[in-house]
């Protein structure tokens, strides 16, 4: 058998695997944008459609074009609103992500982790329409302060009790490794625990984003905020009061775009921050 013979044949081109390219990966992303823009689309029409057909009343279910009309009539007042309950929102999650980090790091101690997790965990359980007035009570006549506490309160469990799994997930081999070429507790912790830990740490940031914005809105309704400085929620319930239904669904509306933009935000932190080395981020080539 001669060389020539014994050499391997060339695959053919039908059993290479092609490499994904470039235009492939655009592609996918156009599609993933266009399934839901188009999913939503039909939404509206059969929204418009059953309301023409079954000659439902306004107050009851409006058109989504009268939803959009009141949106725009209304826009300077819900504008104004919708500040208010954003800044509360990104204040309690800014609060409750550098309280939730301190006290994680704080319970790498078992001592403090005995005498301090069993209080956030009753904090988290406790319905926050019941803290509601006690807190309206103690912050009086300051209601911002109140909705702002009640907002930290819900944000603050999911940033601490994820970040505290985090730290204690730090693979013990990497532990005993940086303890056998004598790194100090605070080398470990910088080094090791917190790039360990980021991970989760961004899932419950991207919780604790919509809870926040929930919690607002909820500690709204239940302070009952009104006048000039008040949140959606109140325009929530001044169009339910007032039996104006669109205007209704248009403040609705800007929440749920709220909270979508909220959740896309933090979802870019944890892309930014994982992108270059965690398997969650990682794009791998097929």
């Amino acid at each position: 058998m001669t060389a020539s013979e014994t050499r391997a044949e060339p695959a053919s081109p039908a059993t290479v695997p092609r490499a994904p390219s470039r235009r492939d990966g655009i592609a996918w992303r156009l599609l993933r944008l266009a399934v839901p823009v188009v999913t939503l689309g039909l939404l509206v029409v059969i929204w418009q459609v059953a309301v023409d057909t079954y000659q439902i009343r306004p107050f009851i279910l409006p058109r989504p074009s009268a939803v959009w009309d009141a949106l725009i009539e209304n826009w300077d007042t819900l504008s104004r609103s919708l500040w208010v309950t954003v800044k509360v929102t990104l204040s309690a999650l800014g609060l409750a992500v550098a309280g939730g980090v301190l006290l994680s790091i704080l319970m790498q101690s078992r001592w403090i982790e005995l005498g301090l997790f069993p209080y956030a965990v009753i904090l988290q359980v406790t319905p926050i329409v019941a803290v509601a007035p006690l807190l309206i009570i103690w912050t009086s006549p300051n209601t911002q302060l109140a909705l702002l506490i009640l907002a930290v309160l819900v944000a603050f469990f999911p940033i601490l009790s994820n970040t505290t799994a985090g730290l204690k997930a730090t693979d013990h081999n990497l532990l005993n490794l940086f303890e056998l070429y004598g790194a100090n507790p605070w080398q470990r912790l910088i080094r090791l625990k917190i790039p360990s830990a980021l991970p989760y740490f961004l899932t419950g940031l991207r919780t604790a984003g919509g809870l926040a914005l929930i919690a607002a809105v909820v500690a709204e309704f239940a302070a009952g905020s009104a006048g000039r400085g008040s949140g959606l929620a109140f325009r929530v319930l001044e169009s339910q009061y007032r039996l104006q239904t669109a205007r209704l669904f248009a403040a609705l509306l800007l929440l749920s775009l709220t909270g979508v933009a909220i959740y896309f935000a933090t979802s870019f932190i944890s892309w930014l921050l994982l992108r270059r080395w965690h398997e969650s981020a990682v794009r791998r080539e097929n």
